[in-house]
């Protein structure tokens, strides 16, 4: 099968290519205001949605427009790219996949793309990746790159620069070493638990550094803005921002490699994260109730990085030759998985389930996993016996079918 992967590493230009590197980022970023604007002011005029098409015929004339000559400097590929990406953007926005599109601002994840693979030459034993207009840029080869280079995004965080190599390569199809079926909930205490029994606690990156993110940003404060100690301080607050975000994509690395390949099949809940952890704050005329307390909740949900968990299992499973499945999360801390006796009084605590009905026993989020996995193994018997299910769902391998064998 084939497979996409992206390879990331740090750049470690010169002083000269960060200069170059910055530039290119502000000019795509310029490229994808400008038309932003160009398409929300045709709008306003009645006027139909500018393709791609139409799109990079405005470009042309603003590169060699003489209110913009610096455009022409920036190399033409990531300047396309960027039109290619608004309009994806309104596609999403009307598919109802995203929100409408935004202007960009400086320094909020400044980022351009080279799509050429033509353009690109990598050389992995001297460690350097040339790129056009930039030339030949070392970088710290942490591992190999496989397979055939498509495109290469380079991108700034906190005052670094990063390559993203995407590559493309054909692979067997896997084989999965494991056969066992597995259901997860996934929680703030616990972060994730496993109906095993077994559970995967919670880093919280984002509580563990959050005093001392407080306190750079409060001297960040005292600062005037835009000086030299302003910029210091504000360099210090980006890199304990860096090392939050590192620790938690590492811990779910981490935890989604170990589940991956221990499990053939994995169910999980179909959590709408944004929804959940919306502000409770309301209106003038309906304020809202708990507010400080609902505050809290949220920021430890999104500390938590649960779509993020998803994402990375549904790609990992699927590398392992297993299946990910999406249940359902209604009622399923409140159902006995012995009785399937289903109340609110079964959960006698945050932890504790006691079924009213049969006595049954045990910790709430295994329970909720016992039913997440139950659930899983319904809805994959019914999309097997069913032809108009079936379609929708891949052909199962050998370890999902060893699964359905014993699955009620």
């Amino acid at each position: 099968m084939e497979r996409l992967q992206a390879f990331k590493f740090e750049l470690m230009p010169t002083g000269a290519q960060a200069r170059k590197m910055r530039c290119f980022a502000g000019a795509c970023r310029f490229v994808y205001n400008r038309a932003l604007a160009l398409q929300k002011e045709n709008y306003a005029a009645g006027g139909k949605f500018i393709g791609y098409v139409a799109m990079a015929k405005h470009l042309t004339a603003w590169r060699n427009s003489a209110e913009t000559p610096w455009l022409a400097d920036a190399p033409v590929h990531p300047s396309q790219q960027m039109l290619k990406d608004l309009d994806r953007a309104y596609t999403n926005f009307f598919a109802k996949r995203a929100d409408f599109p935004r202007f960009k601002r400086k320094g909020g994840g400044d980022s351009f793309r080279f799509p050429d693979p033509k353009q690109i030459k990598l050389e992995q034993d001297n460690s350097r990746l040339f790129l056009p207009k930039l030339g030949y840029i070392r970088y710290r080869n942490s591992r190999n790159v496989l397979g055939e280079v498509r495109n290469v995004t380079v991108s700034q965080s906190s005052g670094k620069w990063f390559a993203s190599i995407q590559t493309k390569r054909e692979v067997e199809m896997p084989l999965p070493t494991a056969i066992s079926a597995i259901g997860i909930d996934v929680g703030i205490s616990r972060f994730a638990t496993l109906s095993d029994g077994s559970h995967v606690a919670a880093v919280n990156s984002f509580k563990k550094h959050e005093k001392r993110l407080a306190k750079y940003q409060r001297r960040m404060s005292r600062k005037t803005k835009f000086s030299n100690n302003w910029k210091k301080a504000k360099a210090r607050v980006q890199r304990i921002h860096s090392d939050i975000a590192n620790a938690r994509k590492d811990f779910l690395h981490k935890s989604t490699t170990t589940i991956s390949k221990n499990h053939a099949m994995v169910v999980v809940e179909q959590l709408q994260v944004l929804n959940m952890s919306k502000s409770a704050t309301g209106t003038m005329e309906a304020p809202g109730k708990n507010v400080r307390a609902k505050a809290g909740l949220n920021k430890s949900i999104l500390d938590q990085g649960w779509r993020e968990f998803r994402r990375q299992l549904e790609y990992k499973t699927a590398w392992s030759g297993g299946m990910l499945l999406a249940v359902s999360a209604h009622n399923t801390s409140r159902t006995c998985p012995c009785c399937a006796h289903v109340a609110k009084e079964n959960r006698k605590t945050q932890a504790r389930f006691a079924c009213v009905s049969c006595g049954y026993e045990n910790h709430a989020d295994v329970v909720g996993a016992i039913n997440i996995l139950e659930r899983g193994q319904r809805s994959l018997a019914c999309a097997e016996s069913s032809p108009d299910v079936r379609a929708s769902w891949q052909e199962p391998t050998e370890a999902t079918q060893a699964v359905l064998a014993w699955a009620p």
